[in-house]
């Protein structure tokens, strides 16, 4: 399959490489009395995937993820220290799809199991632009392409630690019901909006457009160094007035400028801040990967039910 290679971003110098073999070859010194988890250690490249398999995982595993909340991961830098982290890890899950190119690194330095958790899921194209014909990554936006995320991970945590595999196969299928239920309230909630088009800065809605039956528009594909040109902001306000798109969204990793013109030219409202590639805080609107997807859900229904 294709893999998105983002364009402008800088490669990692010699001087990076030499601080990775030198922190690497450091064994890691836990402080004098401190607890000890012997639990195996899952590692995700970003939040989203991490709370998934802590979902899946039911505490039997040790689950964390190489970025922070908050980080937008396509163009993420890794620094030396997450590769020490990983030379502790069990396992290691990744998106795939080409989300994660900055992730090469770690495949070949790190002595880890390896799955890939978009794997099965039918992909869907990007359209036009730099990256057309390129698989869209944001697969696990989509309630039914998340629950193949699920039952992978269901199986890699099986390998990893088999005498949990009934838990794991019995926290996967809650979690699948529950995904589920929400694309059908979704559907629901959309059969009562005057318009079934949905218009983002990003373009990582085109797996749940399809679940839903929703046209789409974006101003951009994947992001990149060239967010919001001019032909892109012109062609997506020609959308929003032929197709009469009450609310227009943007995501919390990205700067909204470029939506806001389009709202100002069009008269659309600017809806809610919607969240894909990143969990909220704790105590924010979407500490979970099953918050994240309700709560996108729920903004864009209402937004299109204006």
């Amino acid at each position: 399959m294709p893999q998105i290679e983002l364009r402008g971003r800088a490669g990692r110098t010699a001087a990076w490489c030499l601080a990775v073999a030198f922190l690497a070859g450091c064994a890691a010194t836990a402080a004098p009395g401190a607890p000890t988890d012997d639990r195996p250690l899952v590692l995700t490249t970003f939040s989203v995937l991490a709370d998934l398999a802590d979902t899946v995982g039911g505490g039997h595993v040790r689950v964390e993820s190489i970025t922070k909340v908050g980080a937008e991961i396509h163009g993420y830098e890794p620094t030396p220290s997450d590769l020490v982290r990983a030379q502790d890890a069990d396992l290691i899950l990744d998106n795939g799809l080409g989300l994660e190119r900055w992730f090469e690194r770690f495949l070949q330095s790190v002595d880890a199991p390896h799955a890939v958790l978009s794997d099965g899921v039918e992909p869907v194209d990007i359209r036009s632009g730099d990256y057309a014909g390129l698989a869209n990554p944001h697969a696990w936006m989509s309630p039914r392409a998340a629950q193949i995320y699920v039952d992978n991970t269901v199986e890699a945590l099986s390998g990893l630690a088999p005498d949990h595999a009934a838990d794991f196969e019995a926290n996967g299928l809650r979690l699948k019901d529950d995904l589920e239920d929400l694309l059908t309230g979704f559907r629901e909630e959309l059969d009562a909006a005057d318009t079934a088009a949905l218009v983002t800065c990003e373009g990582a809605f085109s797996y749940l457009a399809r679940d839903a039956g929703l046209q789409e528009a974006f101003i951009w594909p994947v992001n990149s160094d060239t967010e919001g040109t001019p032909r892109q902001v012109r062609d997506v306000i020609g959308f929003v007035e032929d197709h009469r798109v009450p609310t227009v969204f943007c995501e919390s990793t990205v700067n909204p400028s470029a939506q806001e013109q389009v709202a100002l030219a069009t008269g659309a409202e600017l809806g809610g801040t919607l969240y894909v590639d990143s969990l909220s805080e704790a105590d924010g609107p979407v500490p979970t990967f099953l918050e994240l997807i309700r709560y996108d859900l729920r903004t864009i229904a209402e937004g299109l039910a204006r």
